[in-house]
């Protein structure tokens, strides 16, 4: 009897999950069309990732092309190019997360603050605007302002008797200028997540520190990002995984050989590579050693992070 309850309990679980899905069924198919995509996009062009153990002939194709025992892999670290892009990758991404990551955080908690409606939002969307843009519309706006000939920054240097000064060509103003055009892109765009969490908080919390005698610093302070540290964790764990992408479409529109020195980073190492000296092999090679440093990093950083606390990415 107990066997046939039991039978009985599946099959009328079972009768219920196919009713929910025949309830839901126009989303199920809403659904279909962007993972279809996401294979065909994302996880069908993997198969190419093969070339990277292989020296890959054209004419011979993926499957036919021989094996070489990952003699690109070996390559990787002999090569001063790839290990000079490498360190600047690294560098450059460091200085965008302890500059660049924290800005938009600062900037939300001060919006945050401002209490005039109208103003907040007129620079609300001043800030959003950048991110709209490409890099490469953005980039001729810098060469513009940057411009030693007819920049307004070199006309203000002129002006105090300075003498105009090459951004993008010099090695010591360059890297500054990637991290400072890199907030001004994505400051507004990026505080807006942590407005939504600001916007989630109980108010019930800055009236009891009301109560105790909290001003609006301190409430920013012992309230607001307490608040809203899982998602500071989430983004940076995110952000961690990403550290070896320095910012291709920045640097690709901005850099010159004059500054490949401290601007040529991985993926513009592997742009040259594979699309300039058709080395397709060897630039998926370097691709897929950047990949598995990334997700490495985030397993890491994700680990670590759930052993100290109770937030994480899963």
């Amino acid at each position: 009897m107990v066997v046939l309850k039991d039978n009985a309990n599946k099959q009328q679980r079972k009768q219920k999950k196919w009713l929910e899905i025949k309830k839901m069924r126009s989303f199920y198919l809403m659904l279909l069309i962007p993972m279809l995509m996401l294979f065909l996009f994302s996880y069908g062009p993997m198969y190419g990732i093969l070339i990277a153990f292989k020296d890959f002939s054209p004419g011979l194709g993926i499957w036919q092309s021989p094996w070489n025992n990952f003699e690109h892999f070996k390559r990787l670290f002999d090569d001063y190019l790839f290990i000079r892009a490498l360190k600047n990758t690294i560098i450059i991404s460091l200085l965008k997360i302890i500059i660049s990551f924290p800005a938009p955080i600062i900037f939300a908690l001060l919006l945050n603050e401002i209490t005039h409606d109208k103003f907040k939002r007129i620079t609300q969307s001043i800030s959003y605007l950048p991110h709209f843009m490409s890099w490469v519309i953005l980039s001729t706006m810098i060469v513009e302002v940057l411009s030693p000939e007819r920049g307004i920054i070199n006309f203000f240097i002129g002006l105090f008797g300075g003498d105009p000064v090459h951004f993008l060509a010099s090695k010591t103003a360059f890297i500054p200028m990637l991290i400072i055009t890199d907030i001004w892109k994505e400051i507004g765009y990026a505080s807006i997540i942590y407005l939504a969490s600001m916007a989630s908080i109980d108010t019930a919390l800055y009236e009891a520190a009301e109560i105790d005698g909290a001003n609006r610093f301190h409430k920013m302070i012992y309230v607001t990002i307490p608040s809203i540290m899982p998602m500071i964790i989430i983004l940076f764990i995110l952000r961690l995984g990403s550290i070896l992408n320095a910012g291709f479409d920045q640097i690709l529109n901005l850099y010159n050989p004059l500054v490949y020195e401290v601007a040529d980073i991985i993926d513009t190492y592997v742009y040259r590579a594979g699309l300039e000296q058709f080395q397709f092999d060897y630039a998926t090679a370097v691709g897929l050693f950047k990949n598995v440093v990334g997700i490495t990093l985030i397993l890491v950083a994700n680990t670590i992070i759930r052993r100290r606390s109770e937030h994480g990415i899963w």
